[in-house]
């Protein structure tokens, strides 16, 4: 430990670093890379994952404070109906499992199991199931080839339990109606990376509408490139999404029933990214 630590003040010396100059600069550096924000139904708080713990923060603004603190990689957070909790995966058991746990931090439940990864997509409406993906078991008669990036889509109590196969296709970024009968997604049709910017062939993603009760799908979206990320308006006649129809990923904005699509943001350079809205209009 000694000469570890004559080492390091030597290293420091070497830069023209004392030790306070460089507490003081990792202080001071703007933090970079806070990933997968999610504003709370009633908008006044996010949730977002930085260096892979979950952190809250005003929507106005403020400091943030941590709501996860461990050794794995924490992140996904997604809202329950009520706002009083958050499901998010993490790796603290191995692989990627789905956990629960209270907006005012405390003790993680556990609530998957499984040897595949399972991320976390929306709470049920009534907020009893948390909805997740994961690679576990394809449809037999499925027309696509079994493939790791092609998951299906599972529910879980909130209390633990048994999980249940809700579609054996892949549905990304889902979200419930309020009512529970109807579901927005984005499809993911083979190996093309999430994180492709400009990406134009037959495989890229679309908007759908799963009807429940109809046990029906109805394609939204045929651009060429790539729409994604579908959101629910408040009052449910419109759905944002985005889209890089326009060059960059931008907000875009559509009727309930695929029409009227309408551009909502303008950014030239950098894409937005992790869609989510608030529920109080």
């Amino acid at each position: 430990m000694m000469k570890w630590a004559a080492f390091a003040s030597l290293a420091l010396l070497a830069l023209g670093l004392t030790s306070a100059e460089t507490d003081t600069q990792a202080t001071t550096d703007p933090p970079l890379w806070m990933r997968y924000p999610s504003i709370s139904p009633d908008g006044k708080t996010i949730v977002f994952c930085y260096k892979g713990d979950i952190y809250k923060v005003a929507a106005t603004g403020g400091i943030a404070t941590p709501i996860t603190i461990s050794d794995s990689y924490d992140y996904l957070p997604v809202w329950s109906p009520d706002g009083q909790s958050i499901a998010f995966t993490s790796d603290r058991n191995g692989n990627f499992d789905v956990y629960a746990i209270s907006i005012n931090g405390g003790a993680a439940q556990r609530l998957t199991y499984h040897s595949a990864n399972d991320y976390p997509q929306c709470f049920s409406p009534d907020g009893k199931t948390i909805q997740f993906t994961s690679t576990r078991m394809d449809n037999a008669t499925f027309t696509q080839f079994p493939y790791g990036a092609l998951s299906e889509v599972y529910s879980v109590p909130v209390v633990g339990g048994r999980e249940t196969q809700i579609l054996s296709i892949a549905a990304d970024d889902a979200q419930w109606n309020k009512a529970g009968t109807k579901m927005l997604f984005h499809d993911r049709k083979g190996y093309e990376d999430q994180w492709r910017k400009h990406h134009t062939s037959s495989i890229a993603r679309d908007l759908w509408l799963y009807d429940k009760s109809a046990n029906s799908f109805k394609q939204l979206t045929d651009f060429a490139g790539e729409d994604r990320n579908p959101i629910w308006s408040s009052d449910e006649q419109s759905i944002f999404y985005l889209s890089e129809r326009s060059g960059s990923y931008n907000v875009w904005k559509m009727n309930s029933d695929g029409s009227g699509n309408t551009q909502l943001t303008r950014f030239e350079k950098n894409p937005v990214r992790f869609l989510s809205a608030a529920q109080n209009g």
